[in-house]
């Protein structure tokens, strides 16, 4: 399997890493501060948009700093024991490598969420305060109140947008080191679809380019413009009629995707689309089942590092399957499921806020209402609606709403 070219041609000092010169200067001066024993911050914030450079940065600083950096995904670990139980350990470790000393990453902490997170930002404020080594944190969007507590133990740096010029020099230079010809328009095609994100750019550039000796214009046209945000229809289109794993899992970087409501869409529409072949349709449901699987063990257990098994398994493993069918237009659904849950949800606050009213008008609880006074009016409604419309107006329930529930 080969290595991905972000990794491959990820900056190895704060010299190579492109750009960045006022982020640079800013991180140096707090590690300096580390080296002296008297940081003005425990931790730093490092913000910025999708591949701005933000890991990378950190770990050229370590590399110059000779650090080793302790890596954990912040989205990873959803709540306040399981943050502590891993960061702080490895924080308390001495480094493996004979290093001078360690620094720990704790990326994406604008991934964790107040409902599913419960204590999560607490804990990492908790870890930064008994922290005897460097803390960095990364985040797209810091501004976010909830985060205030945190920014205000961080340093904040932020990691700017780059501009169409950086990005084509970074491409060029990994042509060269790959011995691709390719043609500047090219470059700069890749580099505008990827609106300053770097590792996106590199990501077309190795999905085009990999195993080649040059590049066409023409070749461009296996990736998917990179929009703000496409439609569902035309999402699911791409991962079903994908004909590599690539292309099928390229959707993954669309901006804001929802890959729950990506589920559901497979689920709905894979049947329309691979109805020629019924071997492909079960193979093509059966990785979404097992999909499905690791979706419902991550909510049990919380371990969040499955997720990219489940999201490979409803993109490449539905679209690469043995007898796939030819592509042919078809017409999608929504689907059916979720159809039925918003119903369900808009029945349940219409009969919560009718319960509410005669539980208030009747000096009950709503529990009463919902099983002793609720049942009698549909029913006298249903025999008698001209009583049962006086007993409405007299509760100031409105008669549409009323009749919803039934």
């Amino acid at each position: 399997m080969s290595i991905p070219w972000v990794e491959k041609y990820r900056p190895k000092t704060l010299k190579d890493l492109i750009d960045q010169e006022e982020a640079k200067k800013k991180l140096i001066s707090w590690l300096e501060s580390w080296s002296r024993g008297k940081p003005t911050k425990k931790a730093v914030l490092l913000y910025g948009p999708p591949g701005s450079g933000k890991t990378a940065i950190v770990h050229a600083a370590a590399n110059d700093f000779d650090l080793e950096v302790i890596e954990v995904n912040a989205s990873d670990f959803r709540t306040a024991t399981a943050l502590e139980r891993t960061i702080a350990r490895t924080i308390r470790e001495r480094s493996l490598f004979g290093k001078r000393g360690r620094l720990a990453l704790l990326d994406e902490v604008d991934g964790l969420s107040l409902h599913q997170d419960v204590g999560a930002i607490d804990a990492i404020i908790r870890i930064v305060e008994n922290s005897r080594i460097p803390i960095i944190m990364t985040a797209n969007n810091p501004w976010d109140p909830r985060f205030r507590d945190l920014r205000n133990i961080s340093l904040l740096i932020e990691m700017k947008k780059l501009n169409q010029r950086d990005v084509i020099t970074v491409l060029k230079r990994i042509c060269l080191k790959e011995r691709i010809k390719v043609d500047t328009n090219v470059l700069r095609i890749i580099a505008r679809r990827s609106r300053g994100d770097l590792r996106a750019a590199i990501n077309d550039l190795q999905a085009i380019g990999e195993g080649r000796r040059s590049i066409r214009v023409e070749d461009l046209d296996v990736l998917i413009p990179r929009a703000a945000q496409i439609n569902m229809f035309e999402i699911v289109r791409t991962v079903l009629t994908a004909k590599t794993p690539e292309q099928a899992k390229s959707v993954l970087a669309l901006p804001s995707l929802d890959y729950q409501m990506l589920f559901h869409w497979i689920n709905e529409n894979l049947p329309y689309q691979y109805s020629e072949s019924i071997e492909a349709l079960a193979a093509a449901y059966d990785a979404l089942s097992k999909a499905d699987m690791y979706f419902g063990r991550i909510n049990r257990t919380q371990n969040w590092s499955l997720l990219p098994y489940a999201l490979e398994l409803m993109t490449a493993g539905v679209a690469v399957v043995p007898g796939k069918p030819r592509f042919r237009f078809v017409k999608y659904s929504f689907p059916q499921k979720l159809k039925m849950l918003s119903r369900m949800r808009e029945l349940r606050m219409v009969r919560d806020s009718i319960l509410s009213i005669i539980a208030r008008k009747c000096h009950v609880s709503r529990a009463v209402a919902n099983t002793e006074i609720l049942p009698y009016i549909k029913i006298i409604y249903k025999e008698n609606p001209e009583y049962g419309r006086k007993i409405l107006k007299w509760l100031g329930i409105d008669e549409k709403r009323f009749k919803s529930l039934s």
